[in-house]
């Protein structure tokens, strides 16, 4: 095997001083839903051992910086060779007149608001996203656009998957650097919900936190829990006698459930790549493939 030009890329990387290391040290990484739903919807794209690769450089303090801007996320990631790869992952902001009925959505519902203020991301925010025609996370690899410098052809090579591993990371320590990659940081979208539910609610000056959020009112339809406001808001007022015989049933049909993610019963044997000969190698993940495709119906 070649030891000169491109294939010498491939030994041990240089150590870094100072790096960004993932918090995780084994197992999964990613503790909050968004985060996890993210690398969920990248491991679906049966990425195989690319990622497996990235998550080592990400553990092992590889990844020398990471810059989240609207639709951009660039990083500079050290390698086997001396000079630091340039790592881009692009992935198209929302518009900005999506972006203001996505607002109008969340500041009609104090639970949103609330929750936002109080720097948490719910998780039917994504079935919110989703209803409005601008899905949170991309529904194919082809969404993203993933540039890196090095030699390596396989995309995305290991640089980009540390990158990967570390943008989780990086949106668990702050969840609206998610909404920031699809367009709208943390202080623009809180003061426009703060200012729309001001407006609403015809007051003033904005809440100034988020319990100032909540209490509305018990007769405010704000104080119902999310997307009530919205089913209920039209329904006429029907006296307790009169609807005895349909109280426990739902005044309107319930939603959809929030979108989930179909995958292959053998998702997880794509992902971690072949055993080692010593323990079955190529023919035990066969056995393995077929035997969890009977498990799985």
């Amino acid at each position: 095997m070649a030891t000169n030009g491109r294939f010498a890329d491939y030994g041990r990387p240089r150590r870094v001083a100072g790096g960004l290391r993932a918090r995780s040290t084994r197992g999964a990484i990613g503790q909050s839903w968004w985060s996890r739903r993210f690398l969920e919807v990248l491991e679906s794209f049966a990425l195989g051992t690319r990622l497996t690769r990235g998550r080592s450089y990400a553990r092992a303090g590889q990844v020398v910086r990471l810059d989240i801007a609207p639709g951009l996320v660039s990083a500079v990631v050290q390698g086997s060779r001396p000079r630091p790869y340039d790592v881009h992952i692009g992935l198209p902001p929302f518009p900005a007149d999506l972006w203001n009925r996505i607002e109008a959505e969340l500041a009609a519902q104090a639970f949103f608001s609330a929750r936002l203020l109080a720097g948490d991301l719910p998780s039917e925010l994504e079935e919110l996203f989703a209803s409005a025609g601008a899905p949170l996370f991309p529904a194919g690899i082809d969404e993203l656009t993933q540039r890196c410098n090095c030699p390596d052809f396989a995309v995305p090579c290991k640089h980009l998957a540390a990158t990967f591993y570390l943008l989780a990371e990086a949106f668990d320590a702050d969840p609206f650097e998610l909404l920031h990659w699809r367009g709208r940081g943390r202080t623009e979208l809180l003061d426009r919900l703060r200012a729309l539910r001001a407006t609403s609610n015809g007051a003033v000056a904005p809440a100034s936190s988020a319990e100032d959020e909540v209490t509305v009112g018990v007769e405010s339809v704000d104080a119902l829990p999310a997307g009530a406001a919205r089913a209920l808001a039209s329904l006429p007022a029907t006296p307790m006698a009169e609807a005895t015989d349909r109280f426990w049933s739902p005044p309107v049909p319930l939603p959809d459930r929030p979108p989930t993610l179909a995958t292959g019963p053998d998702l997880l044997l794509r992902q971690l790549g072949p055993p080692a000969p010593a323990i079955g190698g190529p023919g035990l993940l066969e056995r393995l493939r077929r035997a969890y495709r009977a498990f799985g119906g």
